[in-house]
């Protein structure tokens, strides 16, 4: 296959094989970063878990100090009473019966969905479209509450929710490549403490067996899982 001059010069630029230090690693992706565009920066880890074991599934929320940089719309499905508030706060739409029909009709122009407890009898029958593309409210992940308001502010804010794959890895957006280093560093270390706060008491052996961090248009760059965790220490 014939690679851009581009492609090549990137690839160039980094050892596949090498584990890098995760400041130099940090200061490689943005390096790397040279699209026309703001390039996500994203971060993976690969956990030594078994997520087919309910007793292993790793999920939670993080709140990432510095945002992600991306926009992100919110619906909040509840009753009149709860419309404003949710309005108010900066959520894109608002309002129970029109979504649902707009939802079974194939309308996900959405990021996050928020919901009211009193209404999840209705919004539990949109589990089998929600579910598959992580918009399904869920308490664990703060998305069903009444203070719909406080909600809509921290998703706003930059907090965000993340589960463990079928293959035992969390991916999720940290910032964007325009963010300083340090900034990105800040979100990646509120994730990683999440993470090893939520180990799984079952998960024996290894736990963070591989981190990896990249821009949309950059390969992977591994980072030394030392270096990682002596961030948090």
């Amino acid at each position: 296959m014939k690679r851009s001059k581009r492609f090549r010069s990137v690839h160039e630029k980094i050892e596949k094989s090498k584990e890098y230090d995760i400041t130099e690693a940090f200061a490689i992706v943005k390096k790397l970063a040279t699209a026309k565009f703001d390039e996500s920066i994203d971060t993976a880890f690969s956990l030594g878990v078994d997520p087919r074991k309910s007793d292993q599934m790793v999920r939670g929320t993080v709140a990432l100090p510095n945002g992600t940089g991306k926009k992100v719309t919110v619906l909040v499905l509840c009753k009149p009473d709860k419309e404003d508030e949710a309005l108010a706060a900066g959520a894109e739409y608002a309002g129970l019966d029109d979504y649902i029909e707009k939802i079974n009709g194939g309308w996900f122009d959405m990021d996050v969905v928020i919901a009211a407890p009193d209404v999840m009898a209705q919004v539990g029958k949109l589990g089998k479209l929600l579910g598959p593309r992580g918009l399904m409210p869920n308490p664990k992940t703060g998305t069903v509450t009444f203070e719909v308001g406080n909600a809509v502010k921290e998703v706003k804010a930059g907090r965000v929710d993340f589960r463990v794959d079928k293959t035992a890895n969390v991916h999720l957006c940290i910032g964007k490549a325009s963010f300083d280093a340090d900034k990105l560093l800040e979100n990646f270390e509120a994730l990683l403490r999440t993470l090893l706060a939520l180990k799984p008491s079952s998960a024996k052996g290894l736990y963070i067996k591989g981190i990896t961090i990249s821009s949309t248009m950059s390969p992977g760059i591994k980072i030394d899982k030392n270096s990682a965790i002596a961030l948090v220490k």
